[in-house]
């Protein structure tokens, strides 16, 4: 899985010498990053029933997903998502060029194990969580540290069981001064329509 592969990257890459790979916005992406930088906190919401559709920032939407050791209903809930400046931005990536007129955001999404087995290791759940800023998707951002603040790295989690969370980070980079921005994520059951947070003040 390309999850693994980049994961492998990030375990080999030197701390101070950030991999940085762009995703065509719109293309396909499978992998999990996330930044050091600091995020606005936002109320934990209640739980929505399973299906796509559009949810509260700390709302929770369910859905199922196929790890390696089978398959899990998860609850999801975007958190929060932090917009850096673009002198921020820079610091995060090894070629600055390439990432002109762009700024990184960051998302902290909460998974929550319903049922279905015990995750032995290194979770793909988060493969499916998005960043799209003013309706298009952005640019994957891999091989940022995995020491944010509240994110967790999922090589270091293992034996997940039903009634545990986790709190996974991603980072992609978005065009400067977005209006809106939303994260997606989509389970094997949401039908093609996946659960969606929008936060339209990210800072």
């Amino acid at each position: 899985m390309l999850h693994k592969k980049t994961a492998l990257l990030r375990a080999a890459a030197p701390v101070a010498v950030l991999a940085v790979a762009l995703t065509a916005c719109g293309g396909n992406k499978k992998s999990t990053t996330t930044t050091t930088d600091d995020a606005p906190k936002t109320e934990k919401g209640s739980s929505a029933p399973a299906g796509g559709g559009e949810l509260k920032p700390g709302q929770g939407g369910t859905g199922k997903f196929k790890e390696e050791s089978g398959t899990i209903t998860y609850e999801v809930a975007a958190q929060k998502v932090h917009v850096s400046t673009e002198a921020e931005t820079k610091k995060l990536v090894s070629d600055p060029k390439r990432a002109k007129g762009l700024v990184a955001a960051t998302a902290w999404v909460k998974y929550t194990n319903k049922g279905g087995g015990v995750v032995k290791e290194s979770p793909d759940v988060a493969d499916e969580s998005e960043i799209y800023a003013d309706g298009q998707r952005g640019g994957l951002l891999i091989g940022a540290a995995e020491d944010g603040p509240g994110c967790e790295d999922t090589l270091d989690i293992e034996n997940w069981k039903a009634g545990q969370s986790h709190t996974i980070c991603q980072t992609y980079m978005i065009p400067k001064g977005a209006k809106s921005v939303e994260v997606h994520w989509a389970g094997e059951d949401q039908s093609g329509s996946p659960l969606i947070w929008k936060f339209d003040n990210a800072g």
